[in-house]
């Protein structure tokens, strides 16, 4: 489980704009694609999808998570950490995180999802408005110890329901990039 206190305080999530140096082709079109990932690389992988918890519960949020959520800091929240695979291999780590308080009482089981994605069931509601992508490299002291790697893309959006956000990080996993090069004709 990573650190939930930030030991990265110049940790920058940046819109694509501000990007620089920026990346490929490929890599720039997964990270700013605002469609469902779960449905692209349930496409990738011939409907071979699958998720992996790894982390649910509650836990203080990361400094960088209390300040896109506009929480004090410290703030406790709900934490989810899975992969999500391709034909059985890790191909994206995920790190899905919300306020106590605005998960109380409103209908949202973070807890009973599981092995189903939350992506899938945050883009099914028509209720909930996605904010603008931040990226960055992903450090590597917050990935699960059997991935961990340097400079590791990593995008984020905060989704909004009312009074509920959920922030959801996604990191890209060397493997999905060889596959994604193979296979699709965007890279």
């Amino acid at each position: 489980m990573p650190p939930t206190n930030s030991i990265f305080p110049t940790l920058q999530w940046l819109p694509g704009p501000l990007l620089s140096p920026r990346p490929d082709a490929c890599v720039l079109d997964w990270l700013f694609d605002e469609g469902s990932l779960t449905r692209r690389l349930t496409s990738l992988s011939d409907d071979h999808f699958s998720v992996t918890p790894l982390f649910e519960g509650w836990q203080p949020l990361r400094d960088d998570e209390c300040a896109a959520l506009d929480l004090a800091h410290g703030s406790e929240g709900w934490v989810r950490e899975v992969y999500l695979r391709g034909h059985g291999e890790p191909w994206v780590f995920a790190r899905s995180v919300a306020a106590r308080s605005a998960l109380q009482g409103d209908g949202l089981h973070l807890d009973e999802l599981g092995s189903r994605s939350l992506g899938e069931l945050l883009f099914c509601d028509q209720a909930f408005q996605r904010r603008a992508i931040e990226v960055c490299h992903y450090p590597e002291q917050w990935l699960p110890a059997d991935v961990r790697r340097r400079e590791l893309w990593g995008r984020r959006s905060r989704f909004d329901r009312g009074a509920l956000s959920v922030l959801v990080a996604e990191v890209f996993l060397p493997r999905v990039w060889t596959v994604a090069r193979a296979y699709s004709e965007n890279c």
